[in-house]
């Protein structure tokens, strides 16, 4: 239940702390009081649009604050769960609306989303706003109606649980099919490109190797030339520096007796000679390695070609990005595969999920369809006691050929006022004041089937009065002794129902300006309002008499 409300800042209110009981609670006022302020502040509580031209005071922040008692019901508790707060049985909302537009929502005083926000307040609290009886004609409010009444809550839960997580499932399905296809479509080029790759044979480094082998390969005649005359300078017959070197030796040591100095130079020639030596033999090697082959040479020219075709085909400046990009050509073509595993797995998936799909929305068709005749029958008898007698109401439950977020149900209401007229489409055929007094019996039928703790009536009595009024106001009675009930009304017949009574009125006194306020009336003020009600801008005698006679009973 709705145990206080708190307002700031919004509309006329300037500042609003109430506490309210259990049971019925009357809320009346004249035109223009702030009623319907009222009810839009508290609406925000609700997730409704935040609008910053509503600020009384466009430089300060609207607060509206609630504090609910709850019993602490599984979706309740499993709302709290899921966004990891700690439940309690007081509960207290709060919605706060800069002047910039933005909005912060608490929850105990924990910051939420407006989405979690929404859905808790709908849990606990329901508003029937005026003119909300157009739902009357579209088909998910029928559905839910009798939903309610059969008591099907948690297998709807379930079933939305299942339907969402197909919806997802087909979701990925659909996206993972569109992959495949263009990897397929990709597939003969990724092939093409890695085998390519694959059959170049590709070893890091050897492009710089082929180049150096290339480069010698393709001078290797006048290489092996200059190798040979480079020795040839070191051991000709004719004049061979090596030998020359050998016989300087030789004299210097024939003269080294009587001419030591001598020896050092001795001994600098046999240095040369012999570094000569080594390389005359390193010469004659490198000689010998040089291979004239026009053979190898047009190997090593295809080869070097096809690798510098590869690298500006890829775009790559090396062997090593070659080989990287083989590599990740190799995993698309691997991940091809993979993904066409995942799509197996996930085409048993979704096909699991239909089947619990249609078990589910299959039971709950079925009670759907059970519990139309009992609820048909619920609700023709309220009407009937509404001052329509010979009411007629039946319902029609068909079954879609798809599957929707509330099964495939199709559900729709049938309605008759007069006797023998048979029942046709309810929209279409019934008048205002008997949508109001259809919606208060849908509304109580909801009530009981929902458990819903709070629920707020705003001018359900549109088109009715006397008699029926009356009897509204018994039904809406009864209805409080199970939930609290706020009733807003402009009929003196529902206003004087209940204990307690609040009344809305506009303080001109204010040092702001005209303000809404609200205070809670007994005794002679309680009845010269309800006699206002009646009369009307006069007060008559007759309407004060009548209001007491109202209270009285």
């Amino acid at each position: 239940m709705l145990k206080s409300l708190t307002i700031s800042n919004y509309a006329l209110i300037e500042n609003l702390e109430i506490d309210f009981p259990e049971g019925l609670i009357i809320i009346t006022g004249e035109t223009g009081a702030g009623k319907s302020i009222l009810l839009g502040a508290l609406s925000l509580l609700l997730g409704n649009k935040a609008d910053p031209g509503a600020l009384k005071d466009p430089g300060k922040n609207c607060v509206v604050e609630a504090l609910f008692e709850t019993e602490g019901t599984k979706s309740i508790t499993g709302l709290f769960s899921s966004e990891g707060l700690e439940y309690s049985k007081d509960i207290t909302l709060r919605r706060v609306i800069t002047p910039s537009g933005k909005s912060r929502n608490f929850v105990n005083d924990e910051p939420v989303t407006l989405q979690f926000l929404k859905a808790l307040s709908e849990k606990i609290i329901d508003i029937h706003a005026q003119h909300q009886h157009l739902l009357l004609s579209d088909s998910k409010f029928q559905l839910a109606v009798l939903d309610s009444f059969s008591g099907n809550g948690e297998l709807s839960e379930e079933y939305i649980q299942v339907y969402e997580e197909l919806t997802s499932l087909n979701s990925r399905l659909k996206s993972l099919k569109e992959r495949i296809a263009r990897e397929e479509a990709d597939n003969d080029y990724n092939t093409f490109q890695y085998t390519q790759l694959e059959e170049a044979k590709l070893v890091p480094g050897e492009l710089e190797e082929l180049e150096e082998e290339f480069r010698m390969l393709s001078n290797a005649e006048e290489i092996k030339n200059s190798l040979l005359s480079m020795t040839s300078l070191l051991t000709s017959e004719e004049f061979s520096i090596i030998r020359n070197l050998k016989e300087l030796e030789q004299t210097a040591n024939r003269i080294s007796a009587n001419f030591p100095s001598v020896l050092e130079i001795s001994g600098r020639a046999e240095n040369c000679r012999i570094e000569l030596k080594d390389m005359e033999e390193e010469l004659s090697i490198l000689a010998d390695k040089v291979i004239v082959s026009p053979e190898r040479t047009q190997i090593a020219e295809e080869r070097l070609s096809l690798l510098y075709n590869l690298l500006k085909k890829h775009h790559a400046e090396s062997i090593d990005e070659l080989i990287t990009i083989r590599e990740s050509i190799a995993e698309t073509i691997r991940g091809a595969e993979t993904h066409k595993d995942e799509l197996e797995t996930l085409i048993r998936s979704v096909k699991e999920l239909e089947k619990s799909r249609a078990s589910i929305g299959g039971k709950l068709h079925k009670s759907r369809i059970d519990n139309s005749l009992p609820f048909a029958k619920v609700m023709q008898d309220s009407v009937r006691e509404l001052e329509m007698p010979h009411a007629a109401f039946t319902v029609t439950v068909n079954e879609e050929n798809s599957w929707g977020p509330d099964g495939n149900s199709r559900v729709q209401f049938h309605f008759s006022a007069n006797k023998n007229i048979e029942p046709r489409e309810l929209s279409k055929v019934a008048s205002g004041g008997e949508l109001s007094r259809i919606m208060l019996c849908l509304k109580a039928v909801m009530a009981k089937g929902t458990g819903m703790p709070t629920m707020i009536f705003d001018e359900i009595d549109t088109g009715v009065s006397g008699k029926i009024a009356d009897k509204m106001g018994q039904l809406i009675g009864e209805m409080a002794e199970g939930m609290q009930i706020f009733a807003i009304t402009h009929l003196p017949q529902i206003a004087s129902k209940g204990e307690c009574h609040l009344l809305v009125y506009k303080d001109m006194e204010g040092a702001n300006g005209a303000r809404t306020a609200i205070k809670r009336i007994n005794g002679e003020e309680r009845l010269m309002e309800i006699a206002r009600m009646l009369s009307g801008s006069r007060m008559t005698d007759a309407a004060i008499a009548n209001a007491r006679e109202l209270l009285n009973n």
